[in-house]
């Protein structure tokens, strides 16, 4: 909830600027999540995040349109980052969104289906990226979600972040990062912010768990990112830490 809330101010932003983004994401999953479904009930995720949220009003204005979005779709059919991007995005803009899992892939071409702006691409993120260029006039906003299952997969964002900043030197970028009970990913988390100006926010919830590797909070780092950008992830983030404390 945290890490699409924060995504949907931050390309409302963007798309009351004058640049023309071309936007991506390395790690674009399904685009949409039935949070009725199998995963949803065994992971109860939603049942104490977004599920609660849409009986009630937003809990800061920051959130009021991401939330309004939610509600219209449902909880079958709430919106992942890919259709985030959709609706937040113009006619001018481009999407091109990286998913290599040939499952996760097939479901996230029937969420583009039809919209001409966007391409999905069966690939490595991380390789097929490095292969785009901005056009002319254009600037990039790049998304990333990967699996933080293991070290490594840290490692390859570590590793794969500085390359692409120096691809792209005048690129934004949006790193969600989750806040581990072990806090394993502190050192991680402050290498990247490190990296160039911008923003991190981020929010703890109730404990339920209290095994190391449980998963107890979310941030987003922002690289490259503007005030404007950043204001609404603050505001997201000290909501939410109030509602879940």
């Amino acid at each position: 909830m945290f890490k699409h809330a924060v995504l949907f101010s931050v390309l409302q932003t963007a798309a009351r600027s004058d640049e023309k983004w071309l936007y991506m994401e390395t790690h674009a999953a399904t685009g949409t999540y039935d949070l009725t479904g199998k995963q949803a009930l065994k992971t109860r995720e939603a049942e104490t995040g977004v599920i609660p949220m849409l009986n009630r009003n937003a809990p800061c204005p920051a959130m009021a349109d991401w939330l309004d979005f939610v509600k219209s779709r449902g909880p079958e059919a709430y919106p992942g980052s890919p259709v985030i991007a959709q609706h937040c995005l113009r006619p001018q803009d481009r999407m091109v969104f990286f998913e290599r899992h040939p499952a996760e892939y097939q479901k996230l071409q029937a969420a583009l289906s039809g919209d001409d702006r966007t391409r999905a691409v069966k690939d490595d993120g991380y390789q097929g990226a490095l292969t785009l260029q901005p056009r002319r006039g254009e600037r990039m906003l790049v998304f990333l979600d990967p699996s933080y299952e293991t070290e490594r997969d840290m490692d390859a964002l570590a590793n794969w972040l500085p390359r692409a900043m120096k691809r792209w030197p005048r690129a934004t970028f949006l790193v969600w990062l989750p806040l581990f009970r072990d806090e394993r990913e502190l050192e991680f988390g402050q290498y990247v912010a490190s990296l160039d100006y911008g923003f991190v926010a981020g929010t703890r919830w109730t404990e339920f768990s209290t095994k190391d590797s449980a998963l107890e909070g979310s941030a987003m780092i922002g690289l490259r990112t503007s005030p404007p950008m950043a204001r609404p992830a603050y505001a997201i983030a000290e909501a939410l830490e109030a509602l879940w404390r």
